[in-house]
């Protein structure tokens, strides 16, 4: 077999996984419109791919509850799935108008020639939490200490936390016994004792506060430290350049739309309930945690400011990280953050 056919069988073994996943993604959780067909004929439509666990569900709930679309005139047709990957293949096959996804991601779709753009929402993430009386306060605690971490050896907050400990003289891959493990499961194993910390994302570090572990080290601290000036939002909406230029009204509305849902939750304890179901917590005390964590990390600083700590950042991921990480571009890509405004 030739090389070209090499390509091109693999090629297509690669777009067919991808559509597999995508449509068991869809088989497995389903989809629904926050719309009834009827409203759906008359209004603006976008199609969104959401991770069923994830916050922006949350907030489409709120949306629905509060009737912020009908307001809107905003037809939000939800697809919820099972993985950030899934919705990221939905995304760049058509079949969804925006996802949740990282910057990082974003940069290295635009190095390899895509028009995705990024739109900050939100910097919370997660922390190494440790038992209340545990002796580990900061990354020099954790030579010598059983370490578990979730996302897997490219996380990028586990390769944030990897580049401070390397400027402090501390390899945390030698010098701590690492687990990557998914979330639930290294919960179990910090409550267990079977770790000593674990590097976690917010809402399992939240319900992790809820059962009296504490934050030892949170990724806010960690990028501060790396040279950001600010919370920066690594999460945000994901959408094709060339789409947002044909429905730059569409977007402001909706994004209007989710500031106000956003404003709901933070401020209102009450709200929460309606969301106990999904994130599985019904205490009030663990309710209201899962609330403050998240109103943390609204957005709040202007765009400039936002994108100066992400490309110093980027830095530092693509030095730890490499090419497998980051790509082939050792800079963050110009244009990888959306601007409401054409002009800047």
């Amino acid at each position: 077999m030739s090389a070209l056919a090499r390509i091109c069988e693999s090629s297509q073994r690669m777009q067919l996984r991808r559509r597999q996943i995508l449509a068991l993604s869809i088989l497995l959780t389903g989809s629904f419109g926050v719309a009834g067909s009827a409203r759906a004929q008359a209004a603006d439509t976008i199609r969104i791919a959401a991770q069923k666990t994830g916050t922006l569900a949350w907030e489409l709930a709120i949306i629905r509850a509060h009737g912020l679309d009908r307001q809107a005139d905003l037809n939000i047709e939800t697809t919820e799935l099972a993985s950030t990957e899934a919705g990221q293949i939905a995304l760049e096959g058509g079949s969804a108008d925006l996802i949740l996804s990282d910057w990082l991601w974003v940069a290295r779709e635009r190095g390899l020639g895509d028009d995705l753009v990024f739109s900050p929402y939100s910097s919370t993430l997660g922390a190494v939490m440790v038992p209340d009386g545990s002796p580990i306060k900061d990354i020099g605690d954790l030579k010598g200490k059983r370490l578990g971490v979730a996302g897997g050896p490219l996380d990028k907050s586990w390769l944030l936390l990897q580049a401070l400990a390397q400027q402090s003289g501390v390899d945390l891959k030698r010098q701590a016994a690492i687990s990557y493990a998914a979330p639930p499961l290294l919960s179990a194993m910090l409550l267990q004792g079977k770790t000593d910390a674990t590097l976690t994302f917010w809402n399992f570090c939240a319900g992790l506060e809820a059962r009296g572990m504490r934050r030892a080290i949170t990724m806010a601290d960690v990028m501060k430290r790396l040279g950001a000036a600010g919370p920066v939002p690594m999460i945000g909406y994901v959408f094709h350049g060339r789409w947002a230029e044909r429905h730059r009204a569409l977007l402001d509305r909706f994004f209007s739309l989710t500031e106000k849902a956003k404003k709901i939750l933070a401020g209102s304890p009450a709200e929460w309930q309606r969301l106990a179901a999904r994130i599985g917590v019904t205490d009030n005390a663990a309710l209201d945690i899962y609330r403050r964590r998240y109103a943390e990390g609204i957005p709040n600083r202007p765009l400039a400011d936002e994108v100066a700590d992400a490309q110093a950042l980027y830095r530092v991921l693509a030095h730890i990280g490499g090419s497998e990480l980051v790509g082939p571009a050792q800079a963050l890509a110009p244009g990888t953050f959306y601007s409401a405004d054409p002009g800047e």
